[in-house]
């Protein structure tokens, strides 16, 4: 007896349900991921947004720090 009553209870979810609700679950659960997917790829688009917002409003003080050139060889 205890053999059967450990079969009943290896019963999957997709056993003991309609085939169609269970459908109906793999289709939700695809919109599901999909609309995460979209809502990382928008977020990570404005990130760059908001970095090139950045660099666009930077003061030529800034500009001229972050400068790898050497400006003392253009010195006359």
């Amino acid at each position: 007896m205890s053999k059967k009553k450990k079969q009943e209870a290896e019963l999957t979810l997709k056993n003991s349900i309609n085939g169609d609700l269970f459908e109906q679950l793999k289709q939700k659960k695809a919109e599901l991921e999909k609309g995460e997917a979209v809502k990382k790829e928008e977020e990570r688009l404005k990130k760059i947004e908001e970095k090139k917002q950045r660099e666009k409003n930077k003061s030529f003080e800034e500009l001229l720090n972050e400068s790898s050139m050497d400006w003392k060889n253009f010195k006359d």
